[in-house]
């Protein structure tokens, strides 16, 4: 029997529900959120998404809470083999670039640690 397959989804929602109860103690977790950039789409849906401003590659979640180094934090959530697109590599690489903290996360685990971790430099 093959193991069950999490999606990227899945992660992000665990990730969600970890920082839905984390915020009792760490509320600043309250400002995280997701930027909905993937999916498909009708090809008038996706074009009035862009023309709206939508940009491919933006990374699936922001937490904008400066820490002493950092202006905020943004992760690229990934499973599997999945690598990051061109598009993402360069919206982590210029976001560093502009004072912003980025990453990839391969489950909600390890952005869970990686939050955790940008968190206690505050």
């Amino acid at each position: 029997m093959e193991p069950l397959k999490t999606t990227e989804s899945d992660e992000q929602i665990s990730l969600f529900r970890w920082a839905q109860i984390a915020s009792s103690v760490k509320p600043e977790l309250k400002l995280m959120f997701h930027v909905p950039n993937e999916g498909k789409r009708t090809r008038y849906s996706g074009g009035k998404l862009i023309a709206e401003g939508l940009k491919p590659g933006v990374p699936d979640v922001c937490l904008p809470v400066p820490n002493k180094k950092y202006h905020g934090l943004f992760i690229e959530m990934k499973v599997g083999k999945n690598k990051p697109t061109e598009n993402q590599i360069f919206w982590l690489d210029n976001l560093a670039k502009q004072g912003y903290c980025t990453a990839v996360a391969y489950g909600w685990v390890e952005a869970k640690t990686i939050i955790e971790n940008y968190l206690k430099d505050r």
